[in-house]
């Protein structure tokens, strides 16, 4: 029989050194899937942050209530698309009919000054920063004084936005009775003269009547224009285009509905709240004026009027207005906060016929004469210029009261697409693709 082996005893020095290398091995594979852990942590979380987090970070906050990331960037695309749209209409209807955008000097301007907006994303960033602040201070006054827009009055403003009246098309609004000015006065004959064309507003015909040949008014036709059926499928069809449409620049339907319609009508139920007390009439002035380089030319010319010379001739022959010295310096009516503020006490001040001492302002030194000072109504593009001013002016005086705070990293998250090269792009590629699918010459279309 075989001897056994004999069992090798291990010393205590070599189990020490085994468990002292079991620990070294276990700790090291710790530190491994630490470390793994960590980078994919790391990882996980510059994803999770671009992707969630950022987005929910506040941009603009207005007395403690905030607009996040995510909505900040989804109207700055808005906004630049729109820019975008407006750019390649004006480049396409410069095509249409032959005009040249590099010579043309309006044309030119136009584009320039959209390709400007968009070349820079710090300026289409701030415009939306401020349509922010503007949208939460006008909701925070709503909510204040009650003032509700409910989910069935954002359906109707879609639908009216989109043309789809299911009650039927609502009646015309009538339009505003022709206003009647004051005739002249026996001063103010006195004061003009043949050479003066008169400033007055052109008596307003009815809207429903035109005047023959003969001079007489005759009636215009009523036309009524066959409607064409837009069923409600139609409708949806249209919105779910509109949707998938805005679904690309980062715009989920809440915010289509929340910030196209209901900030507006939240805008539009403010301002008629603090516009109620906008007349529909005005102070104005009547006036005329000669304006020269310097205070010499200015007084010399005030002699000449005091000692009896023609206003008009004088500032056909010395004005430097090139834009009313063919109308005699005839600046027409005007209310406060027109002109610049040294003409415009000048004028408000002046009795009428009076001649003012020279006026500098930074066109230079006017010499002013005023030929009417009355309240005078408005017209409906006044009236409404008057509302959008007040209007504006109020949202000044909130912002002046409110706390503000603007996140400092919104400029460098401010999108820079969607961009003029990407329109382009997609302009040309549209063309190719049709010029592919159009018959070659000479073969027969089927």
């Amino acid at each position: 029989m075989a001897k056994d082996k004999p069992t090798k005893i291990a010393s205590k020095k070599h189990l020490a050194r085994l468990e002292r290398e079991r620990r070294q091995t276990q700790l090291i594979t710790f530190i491994a899937v630490g470390i793994v852990v960590i980078i994919v942590g790391l990882i996980g979380y510059g994803i999770l942050n671009e992707t969630v987090l950022k987005t929910l970070q506040p941009v603009v906050t207005v007395n403690g209530e905030s607009v996040n990331m995510h909505v900040f960037q989804a109207r700055v695309r808005v906004a630049r698309q729109q820019y975008v749209d407006q750019y390649m209409q004006y480049y396409q209807l410069a095509q249409m009919f032959g005009i040249d955008p590099t010579t043309d000097t309006s044309m030119s301007q136009t584009l320039n000054q959209i390709q400007s907006q968009l070349a820079d994303p710090a300026l289409v960033g701030q415009q939306v920063i401020d349509d922010i602040t503007n949208d939460l201070i006008i909701r925070q006054y709503a909510k204040a004084n009650g003032i509700v827009v409910s989910a069935t009055d954002v359906d109707k403003a879609i639908q009216d936005a989109f043309g789809y009246y299911p009650e039927g098309t609502p009646s015309p609004t009538p339009t505003s009775a022709p206003i009647t000015f004051p005739t002249w006065s026996a001063t103010q004959y006195a004061l003009m003269t043949p050479t003066t064309p008169p400033t007055l507003a052109p008596t307003v015909a009815s809207p429903t009547q035109t005047l023959g040949p003969t001079g007489t008014a005759t009636s215009i036709p009523s036309l009524t224009p066959t409607a064409t059926p837009y069923t409600l499928t139609g409708f949806q069809g249209r919105i779910k285009e509109g949707l998938s449409f805005y679904a690309k620049l980062g715009m989920s339907e809440a915010d289509f509905r929340n910030i196209f319609f209901e900030s507006n009508l939240f805008r539009t139920r403010v301002s008629d709240i603090v516009t109620a007390n906008v007349t529909h009439e005005q102070e104005q002035v009547w006036a005329r004026h000669i304006l020269v380089a310097d205070e010499a030319t200015a007084l010399s010319i005030r002699a000449e009027l005091l000692a009896g010379a023609d206003f008009a001739t004088l500032a056909a022959a010395q004005s430097t207005d090139t834009s009313t010295k063919t109308t005699g310096g005839d600046l027409g009516w005007f209310g406060k906060g027109k002109m610049v503020a040294e003409f415009e006490t000048a004028a408000f001040s002046l009795k009428v016929g009076e001649i003012s001492q020279p006026v500098q302002t930074t066109f230079g030194w006017h010499i002013i004469q005023v030929l009417g000072h009355e309240i005078r109504p408005l017209t409906d593009t006044e009236y409404k210029a008057a509302v959008t001013a007040a209007f504006n002016q109020w949202l000044t005086d909130q912002r002046n009261g409110a706390k503000i705070v603007v996140s400092d990293n919104w400029n460098a998250n401010t999108p820079i697409l969607p961009s003029l090269d990407s329109a382009f792009a997609d302009m040309y590629a549209t063309a190719t693709a049709l010029a592919k699918q159009a018959p070659q010459q000479g073969t027969p279309t089927p």
